[in-house]
């Protein structure tokens, strides 16, 4: 679904939590922070440093289908942004508390497919 959702996440509602491997992650945050008025919201990294996950509006998990990552909804668990990560393991690659409260899922969408399409030619090159 490609819809846009207001970046007014996580008031009461808490947050869901988009999780793809770092590789697209890292070239999304680029693209992202490149953008012209594209601002991404708070990314959480593991400490393993498999994953990125991007705090994304509560309820954007029941239309994510974005192939290759997942969408977790968090809604009545209480994904709340604080300093503290709020998963053992992890940690902010861009904290909350920046201008952005969450990443537009639809802005999300657009990045992660170029990325893919990035990281994929790049792979075509070797």
């Amino acid at each position: 679904m490609e819809t846009s959702q207001g970046n007014d996440p996580c008031d009461g509602a808490g947050c869901d939590l988009v999780t793809v491997p770092a590789r697209q992650g890292l070239e999304a945050v680029d693209i992202l922070r490149r953008g012209a008025g594209e601002a991404v919201g708070p990314v959480l990294h593991d400490d393993g440093g498999d994953t990125l996950g991007f705090v994304v509006p509560a309820g954007t998990a029941a239309g994510w289908d974005v192939p290759g990552s997942t969408c977790t909804e968090t809604e009545g668990r209480g994904l709340r942004l604080s300093p503290e990560p709020p998963v053992e393991g992890s940690d902010w690659l861009l904290p909350p508390g920046g201008a952005e409260p969450a990443t537009d899922p639809a802005v999300l969408r657009r990045a992660l497919g170029e990325a893919a399409r990035m990281i994929a030619a790049a792979d075509s090159c070797r």
